[in-house]
C-alpha cells in the first residue's frame, strides 16, 4: 500500500508539472475603446517569447490599431504609431528583424478572434517571415458551404497551374525552338500534351481537402478569414473583449485604412 501512495503521488507530482507547462500565457491589451484579453498558444513558441518580451518591455505602449478594416481585421504594432500626427501613413515600422512561419494548421487557423503576425508580402518574403512585431486580430465574415466550394475551386486551379508551369519549364528549350521557328502548331501541339499530362496527374494525385469539417463549421457560424490559413502565422486568439475588437473594426477610417480618431492600445501580462 506505501508503495502503491507512493507511486500516486509521483504521478499527482509530474502531472501538476505538466499542467503547469502547458498553461497558456494571457495578454491584458487596454484600448481606448475598451479591453481585450488574448491568449498565446504554446506551439508557437517564437511568436509567443517574441510577443511576451516586447509586451513586457512596454513595447506596445501607447501605439495604434493603425490599420482596420471592417469585415477583415484590426492591425497594430507599428512602433511609428506612437505619436503619429494625422494623415501620416504607417505600417512600415518594427524592431527591425522578423520571426520565422509557425504554422500549426489545421489546429490553429483565421478565425474570428484569432491573433496572427503581419509580414511583407510573398515577393520580397518567400518565406512568409512574420514581423517582429506588427499583429492583427481576425474580424471577417461568415461564409456559406458554396464559398468554401468557390476557394477549394480556387485551390485546385492555383495547384493545376503551378504543375502546368513546372511541366513547362522542363521543356523550355524546345518552346523556344517552337517560338524561334514559329511553329505555332508545334506550340499547340505541346501545349495540349503537358495539359493532358497535368490532368493525368490530378486525377491520380488529387489534393487534399483544403479545410476540415470543424474549420468549415466555424467560419460559417463565428466567421473569420479562411484565404489567410497557411500564409500567415496565428500564435494566440482573443478569449474576453471580441465585441471590443468589432467596435475598433467598426470605426471610421481614412487615407490607408487609418481610423480618423486613434485607437490606442498598452499591454500587459496577465500571467
Amino acid at each position: 500500500m506505501r508503495q502503491l501512495i507512493i507511486t500516486l503521488s509521483t504521478i499527482f507530482f509530474f502531472t501538476t508539472i505538466m499542467s503547469a507547462q502547458e498553461q497558456q500565457t494571457k495578454v491584458l491589451i487596454e484600448t481606448s475603446l475598451g479591453n481585450i484579453t488574448v491568449c498565446l498558444y504554446n506551439e508557437t513558441p517564437q511568436h509567443r517569447d517574441n510577443f511576451i518580451k516586447l509586451v513586457k518591455s512596454g513595447y506596445y505602449n501607447d501605439l495604434l490599431f493603425h490599420r482596420v478594416i471592417k469585415d477583415f481585421m484590426v492591425q497594430g504594432g507599428d512602433p511609428d504609431s506612437k505619436g503619429a500626427p494625422a494623415g501620416k501613413q504607417l505600417g512600415a515600422g518594427g524592431p527591425g528583424y522578423t520571426i520565422p512561419a509557425e504554422f500549426v494548421y489545421p489546429k490553429y487557423f483565421h478565425k474570428k478572434g484569432a491573433l496572427a503576425a503581419a509580414r511583407q508580402a510573398d515577393q520580397v518574403n518567400p518565406k512568409k517571415a512574420s514581423s517582429g512585431s506588427q499583429f492583427y486580430i481576425v474580424t471577417g465574415q461568415k461564409y456559406t458551404a458554396d464559398q468554401f466550394a468557390q476557394l477549394e475551386e480556387q485551390k485546385l486551379m492555383s495547384a493545376k497551374q503551378a504543375y502546368f508551369n513546372s511541366l513547362a519549364a522542363q521543356r523550355q528549350s524546345y518552346i523556344r525552338q517552337l517560338y524561334q521557328a514559329q511553329d505555332n502548331a508545334g506550340l499547340q501541339k505541346l501545349q495540349d500534351q503537358l495539359i493532358e499530362d497535368m490532368e493525368k496527374h490530378f486525377a491520380a494525385n488529387p489534393p487534399a481537402p483544403l479545410y476540415t469539417e470543424e474549420q468549415k463549421q466555424v467560419y460559417m457560424t463565428v466567421g473569420g478569414t479562411p484565404f489567410l490559413d497557411n500564409e500567415y502565422t496565428v500564435f494566440g486568439e482573443v478569449v474576453e473583449g471580441l465585441d471590443v475588437v468589432d467596435k475598433i473594426q467598426a470605426v471610421e477610417t481614412a487615407s490607408g485604412d487609418r481610423p480618423k480618431t486613434d485607437v490606442w492600445m498598452k499591454m500587459s501580462i496577465i500571467k
